[in-house]
């Protein structure tokens, strides 16, 4: 039995181990470790169709595997961070019995709201897996991009945030709109680019290049905060790339 083989598979149980215990720290509210622990989850993910192009070992059980990962590290992952931000935005720790706590008191089931993230992120990452048409670029926002949006609010709150920022991430009817918004995009048929690199020069890879230069830019600027921003950056590229080609024809 070839070893090489299941060296991606190795990485792929390392994104599963992260998101698994990020889930954990996400409950706790310990938002730092969950996005450290999201993050090299998603290095993990990068990574092991990398490894497996490289050694040529790519396979059906493979991609099965990543998504099943997936599910955990940017599906399940971001849905609690989000359902904790709405907790907090209505002050209250009536749920998890859907809308009564443990003495009898009653909340509201709002936060469950944060939830969809997960259920589109499973039903985005199951659509994947059977469109073709994915296999060089994306037909909708792709699982790890929302989870690192997702992930990002509540330390832009804690560490970086603006006062009217922060005030906008406590608002109630704010998450939901981001909630939404991100659930659709996830399942739209909107065409964005891969950041696989076929080669590495600068002819046909020029957006791809450029987003790359923007986000340090942002992140150097913004630090923190500039993480939903380049998501945003991400889709309008997008966007303006695919106008470009259609105008080309």
């Amino acid at each position: 039995m070839e070893i090489k083989k299941h060296i991606p598979n190795l990485l792929t149980l390392g994104n599963l181990f992260c998101g698994t215990v990020a889930v954990i720290f996400a409950l706790k509210g310990d938002y730092y470790a969950t996005a450290l622990l999201v993050g090299i989850g998603i290095a993990f993910d990068f990574f092991d169709g990398f490894v497996a192009r490289i050694l040529k070992v790519q396979g059906e059980l493979g991609k099965q595997l990543d998504s099943l990962a997936d599910m955990v590290t940017s599906g399940v992952v971001p849905g609690i961070v989000m359902m904790q931000l709405l907790i907090n935005a209505l002050d209250t720790d009536a749920v998890g019995y859907f809308g009564v706590d443990e003495y009898g008191a009653t909340g509201s089931n709002l936060p469950y709201i944060g939830l969809l993230l997960t259920l589109f992120a499973g039903y985005r990452l199951a659509k994947f897996n059977i469109d073709t048409r994915q296999s060089d670029s994306f037909i909708g926002l792709p699982t790890p991009a929302m989870s690192l949006f997702i992930i990002s609010l509540p330390l832009i709150i804690e560490y970086e945030g603006s006062a009217v920022l922060i005030t906008l991430l406590h608002n109630k009817f704010a998450l939901i709109g981001i909630t939404l918004l991100l659930s659709v995009l996830m399942v739209a048929e909107l065409p964005l680019f891969s950041l696989k690199f076929k080669n590495p020069g600068i002819k046909g890879n020029e957006v791809k290049y450029l987003f790359l230069l923007l986000s340090l830019i942002l992140l150097f600027i913004l630090k923190l905060t500039a993480l939903p921003f380049i998501i945003l950056l991400y889709v309008l590229l997008s966007g303006l790339a695919n106008s470009f080609k259609k105008n080309r024809k």
